[in-house]
């Protein structure tokens, strides 16, 4: 193989990667609460489920250490 080949091939491997360094989060903060929502759970009935979980918390004194919900703002 030729070396010139190969260092050229580096070189644009290197390239490829820090360029992928540069990626900006793809979810904005203002769209963080969509996600948050309670349609995009992964239970078929996240009304119940959300109910669960909240009674789950109560009984066993663990408010907020079931699972991540809110709007990302940490006010939950």
């Amino acid at each position: 193989m030729n070396p010139s080949i190969t260092r050229l091939g580096c070189v644009v491997l290197g390239a490829v990667l820090l360029s992928a360094c540069s990626v900006e989060p793809w979810v904005k903060p203002y769209e963080r609460a969509n996600l948050a929502d309670p349609i995009m759970s992964f239970s078929r009935d996240p009304v119940s489920s959300a109910y669960m979980n909240h009674v789950r918390e109560v009984r066993e004194g663990a408010r907020g250490a079931g699972s991540a919900q809110g709007g990302g703002c940490g006010c939950n």
